[in-house]
């Protein structure tokens, strides 16, 4: 029985494994043989199921590795620019559902044809060689023309680490757990663009996501029955707080989620969320918009110069980039999530999510002394900034319109350190928040 006290993925640990063994027939001999499973979260990455088998009676064994984190809301693309040797040595982390292309080699290595693992960008090349010099010996006597050709494809492939010239890497994850290190972590990286898409109908029943009109096919005889229009008016839920049954995002262990919907003044409806776990005690909070996205795009300036300026409300939506020109640091939307704050608050979390060790990539045991000096006197940037003596700027792009930033004039206009514009969506933008798909669908 497992243990109510405990998260369901614990951190490794040599004294208590916590596997599962399992008596399961052998695909080699049919013979029983045993399954180890072990639920567990590897630093650095995420939580993922160990599988291993093994038969006494005819040696064979095996070993596999799941992911055991929930699909992400959005698919991932990684546009990679390779230019130096340090590109060849970036940690990719690659799932089930990862597709990867090498335009200049026309090379793409298609979604599930591979096991999800951690390796490098240089990694990724010497296991396409690899497995084309499988069979490259018995293909050179049956098939030598193909050989030849199969020759001349490894020899280019094997100059790409020679970086004679650049060349461009594209992760493209459905799933939203894929991942490219950057060195230079955590101001930008200029030779890493970073997108997030929808995925269509197809690309969510790959990935086991089906809308409920899939699932229930008769309404009558249905467990979850879709909530007709009407049923449920807005006025039900204003004021009120409703609590359902979740999993924690730290551990995965069930517990609750509150939710409340509250009006901003001057801006607009939003829904609040709260989550709190007894069994790895991590909090959350979230912010989610409740009127839809708008017709514009929103750009927001707050220049802040002291102390005074910490008060500002703030709602950082889901979909908002974030950034700080005066510190060369991005935050991309899903990075702090949507969030009702103040600008105190929001650099807060900006640089408490930095710091976290658990969960940041930049915390890894190969990170050079160097690095890590670097990073901590970035870190220390921040208290500066918390105690007014560095003034900054943040910028908060949000292509969906729903964030935003508390004024402190009298007639609630911008103030003069408040900048604030609206602007037409790009088509990337829209496809980002799902507009072209729907205006697809509704063609369709």
């Amino acid at each position: 029985m497992m243990d109510n006290n405990k998260p369901i993925f614990p951190e490794l640990n040599a004294d208590d494994s916590g596997a599962t063994e399992i008596e399961s027939l052998c695909m080699n001999c049919h013979s029983n043989g045993i399954t180890r499973l072990l639920l567990t979260k590897i630093p650095f990455y995420k939580d993922v199921i160990v599988m291993s088998f093994s038969c006494d009676e005819c040696g064979f064994h095996n070993n596999e590795l799941q992911s055991g984190a929930p699909v992400s809301e959005k698919g991932i693309r990684v546009h990679l620019k390779v230019v130096e040797p340090r590109d060849l040595n970036r940690q990719v982390v690659k799932s089930d559902y990862t597709a990867v292309k090498i335009p200049e080699l026309d090379l793409e290595i298609s979604s599930q044809s591979q096991k999800g693992e951690i390796t490098t960008v240089e990694g990724i090349i010497d296991r396409v060689i690899k497995g084309l010099n499988q069979d490259q010996i018995v293909r050179r006597i049956s098939h030598p023309e193909e050989a030849e050709k199969i020759d001349n494809f490894i020899e280019r492939l094997k100059a790409l680490k020679d970086l004679k010239d650049p060349f461009n890497l594209i992760v493209e994850d459905i799933s939203g757990n894929s991942f490219i290190e950057n060195p230079f972590a955590p101001q930008v990286d200029k030779n890493c663009k970073i997108e997030y898409f929808s995925r269509d109908k197809e690309q969510n029943h790959q990935v086991g996501i089906f809308t409920q009109d899939e699932i229930v096919e008769n309404e009558d005889s249905a467990i979850l029955k879709p909530i007709q229009e009407g049923e449920f008016p807005l006025e039900n839920f204003e004021g009120e707080i409703l609590q359902f049954h979740t999993n924690c995002p730290g551990c995965n262990a069930p517990c609750e989620t509150n939710m409340k919907m509250t009006n901003i003044p001057h801006f607009k409806e939003v829904i609040i969320m709260a989550t709190v776990c007894d069994v790895c005690g991590l909090r959350t909070n979230e912010v989610k918009s409740g009127g839809g996205i708008e017709p514009k795009g929103l750009h927001i300036e707050i220049d802040v110069n002291g102390k005074e300026d910490f008060s500002r409300d703030v709602l950082k939506s889901e979909t908002c980039d974030l950034s700080i020109p005066q510190l060369d640091l991005e935050v991309g939307p899903n990075a702090l999530g949507g969030r009702f704050t103040t600008v105190e608050g929001l650099i807060t979390a900006v640089r408490d999510q930095l710091s976290d060790r658990k969960n940041s990539h930049i915390f890894g045991d190969s990170i050079n002394k160097d690095s890590k000096e670097n990073f901590e006197k970035f870190l220390k940037k921040f208290d500066e900034i918390l105690e007014g003596k560095l003034p900054i700027t943040i910028v908060m792009d949000d292509p969906a319109g729903n964030s935003y930033v508390q004024s402190l004039s009298e007639a609630d206009q911008p103030d003069e350190y408040l900048r604030i514009t609206h602007y037409e969506r790009s088509f990337e933008q829209n496809e980002e928040l799902g507009l072209n798909q729907m205006k697809t669908e509704n063609y369709e």
